[in-house]
């Protein structure tokens, strides 16, 4: 296994486009911190973050930010060998996969740059091992399911799509699954089990995603308060705001803050 590129949290301008053909014998892994655009067999398919790519070296590679600042994390590497790795051959390639826990990842990618800079004599063992243990938690949460996110071709991916883009756009709003059903002319049951089905995750806990991104991006990004943030991000109460980011990012939302300034 060779890493030849990488990088954590790289930002890039709102108009970041890159346009490149088939790259034989290299692979890239994209973790995505934000929105992007990526052009797929001619398709257009638009990431979230926590999404994930993984490009082997059979497909051009298009994409392009969506209107907002284009950071993700990613790894260029070109496997030995065909026993190399063998957790890829479980991961989809050239498709974007939702991942329940994008920040866990993106905490291996951070040790991945620290050992690729490094002078150790073990540096190589370490990359090795710590690519492994990302594609392990990738294939292990990758179901039929989830590899079919993003598919065009599912008659019902247009509307639901566009719910999905408005709920990451209005995480405020009081969204329940009668209001999400309304929104798209289906009913209840029928609208719960086809978003799963598309989207590889239940509707509500796509809305408390919304929410914590959110908030993760106003933690960052402002001095609001603890408060201030919750009811921005539509919460009636604090603890309850408290209680879901600590459960969904593992760290309460000052603890939060503060890591983000040390």
């Amino acid at each position: 296994m060779t890493v030849n590129s990488i990088g954590n949290s790289s930002v890039h301008s709102s108009d970041y486009c890159v346009k490149s053909g088939v790259i034989t014998g290299e692979y890239i892994i994209m973790i995505m911190h934000s929105r992007g655009i990526f052009i797929i067999e001619g398709k257009n398919y638009f990431a979230e973050p926590g999404d994930i790519i993984l490009f082997d070296g059979s497909c051009e590679r298009n994409y392009s930010a969506d209107g907002e600042p284009f950071v993700f994390d990613w790894v260029s590497f070109s496997p030995d060998g065909s026993s190399d790795l063998p957790e890829l051959a479980d991961i989809p390639k050239s498709k974007i996969i939702r991942f329940c826990d994008a920040d866990f990842l993106s905490s291996i990618t951070e040790n991945l740059v620290k050992e690729f800079y490094s002078l150790y004599a073990r540096r190589g063992k370490m990359i090795d091992f710590l690519l492994r243990m990302m594609f392990i938690k990738i294939s292990e949460t990758v179901s039929p399911v989830s590899q079919s996110v993003h598919d065009n071709s599912d008659i019902h991916y247009s509307v639901l799509n566009e719910l999905r883009d408005k709920i990451y756009r209005n995480p405020q709003l009081k969204w329940n699954v009668d209001s999400m059903a309304a929104e798209v002319n289906m009913s209840r049951s029928y609208f719960q089990h086809i978003y799963r089905e598309t989207f590889g995750i239940s509707c509500i806990s796509d809305v408390i995603g919304s929410k914590i991104e959110k908030a993760k991006e106003l933690l960052s990004g402002t001095d609001c308060t603890v408060a201030q943030v919750a009811a921005m991000c539509g919460y009636d109460n604090e603890e309850h705001f408290m209680r879901q980011f600590k459960k969904n990012v593992g760290i309460t939302p000052t603890t939060y803050r503060k890591k983000l300034i040390s």
